[in-house]
């Protein structure tokens, strides 16, 4: 009986360790801010220093308050750049397609919930024992229509080598490392979130048929031109024209930036500057020549959840509570050898924050997680996600102490008994 007593304490002890570690994972126990709460010029030099003291290549940073730039900075070991150095942004480009995908919801010729094949002849998911007509385009904009490619591209080496739309959905060539590269059902549509690059690429086919343009023509026409994005495209070719920032890898050097078929799902090149105009047209009383207010806060209604907390609306990311009733929502992108970009937008406020980056995988990532931070006491999925590992670690090494305790006081207790009932 005693035992059992003894082990239930223990089991309670790891318990509350394991909440302890959770909880300070979850609310950021033990880090500070950066800077103090409202001071922007204060946060931008501490953003920079964190830039300086780690980056192998280049950083294109902006911060907006209410709507407006109010501060910036660009780094680079190589060429010089400014705010209209174009840099491919990997998965960021998810969010502006979202917005082509809803302007073509706004203007009638798509459904939010109908099936995308209604939409699609020229390629169809593989028959599977699920039921086909459950991924709908909402389901796709928000990872939640049961494709299970959980694809991750790595490009091509020339314009050349790409596949078509078709072949790629079928099977990818540069499918990221441990993926088949198949576009497939894997699971029951609308049952779980999971996180889909060929979900993206299939919206791109679909957004072609629907509009009869390609799809970097469509978002030109529809996204980038109305907002005034002229050094932004889909267009690879056109990309080089603009002039591109060096692609950095880790150690310095450099190498082209790599050609994509899914170019939806991770090949949007654009700029610190019109990125800051996206944001801008999203502030709270902005002109906005895309979508309507509606459009905008639906996009941000939660579609996904994951261990508990909303993680997905459509096409953006719920990175963390305003705590004023919304999301700071956005985007983050990684593409191979070390590109890292990210955008957070609280639309409360119109306050946002650009980073785009080559040379470090986690740059970018890092600093947008800082302002959440700084701007809501909040701890971003991102951070989170990025933090767990350790947390993890540091949970394990408290499990082992308490294991070790345990087995010594039992121990301990053995041994008093064995000497009580020694003879003599």
């Amino acid at each position: 009986m005693k035992y059992a007593k003894l082990s239930l304490i223990f089991v309670m002890a790891i318990v509350i360790w394991g909440g302890s570690v959770f909880a300070a994972l979850d609310q950021g126990w033990g880090h500070s801010t950066v800077a103090k709460t409202g001071e922007n010029q204060a946060f931008a030099a501490a953003a920079q220093d964190i830039a300086e003291q780690r980056s192998t290549g280049n950083v294109s940073f902006a911060l907006i308050e209410d709507g407006t730039p109010i501060a910036d900075f660009y780094l680079s070991k190589g060429e010089r750049i400014d705010g209209q150095t174009v840099f491919q942004v990997a998965s960021l480009g998810k969010w502006l397609t979202a917005w082509g995908v809803m302007a073509l919801v706004e203007d009638g010729k798509i459904g939010l919930d109908e099936p995308v094949s209604t939409y699609v002849s020229r390629w169809q998911l593989p028959a599977s024992q699920f039921d086909a007509s459950g991924v709908t385009v909402r389901r796709l904009l928000s990872h939640t229509a049961g494709l299970t490619d959980r694809l991750g591209y790595n490009g091509f080496d020339t314009a050349q080598d790409r596949q078509t739309l078709e072949v790629s959905l079928t099977k990818a060539a540069d499918a990221s490392p441990a993926k088949n590269g198949k576009t497939v059902l894997g699971s029951e549509p609308g049952s779980e979130w999971n996180y889909s690059g060929g979900s993206y690429t299939l919206l791109q086919l679909m957004i072609e048929e629907v509009s009869g343009k390609s799809f970097s023509e469509f978002m030109q026409d529809q996204v980038f031109e109305p907002l005034g994005m002229d050094r932004t495209t889909f267009d690879h070719a056109k990309a080089i024209k603009l002039g591109l920032a060096q692609n950095f890898r880790p150690d310095g050097s450099t190498e082209p930036f790599r050609w994509y078929t899914a170019l939806a799902a991770t090949s949007l090149f654009t700029t610190s500057e019109d990125l800051t105009k996206f944001i801008s047209a999203q502030a709270p009383g902005a002109t906005n020549a895309v979508l309507y207010a509606k459009t905008m806060a639906l996009i941000r209604e939660p579609h996904a959840s994951d261990m508990g907390a909303d993680i997905w609306g459509l096409g953006v990311m719920l990175y963390a509570s305003n705590n004023l009733g919304d999301f700071i929502i956005g985007h983050d992108g990684s593409n191979e050898p070390a590109i890292n970009t990210a955008a957070r937008f609280d639309p409360a406020t119109g306050d946002g924050i650009v980073v785009l980056s080559t040379g470090n995988t986690m740059l970018a990532t890092e600093i947008a997680g800082e302002w959440v931070f700084w701007k809501t006491g909040n701890v971003d999925s991102l951070t989170f996600a990025s933090r767990l590992p350790a947390a993890m670690t540091i949970f394990a090494a408290g499990v082992i102490i308490i294991l070790l305790v345990a087995s010594l006081l039992i121990w301990r207790g053995w041994r008093n008994r064995k000497a009580l009932s020694s003879p003599g």
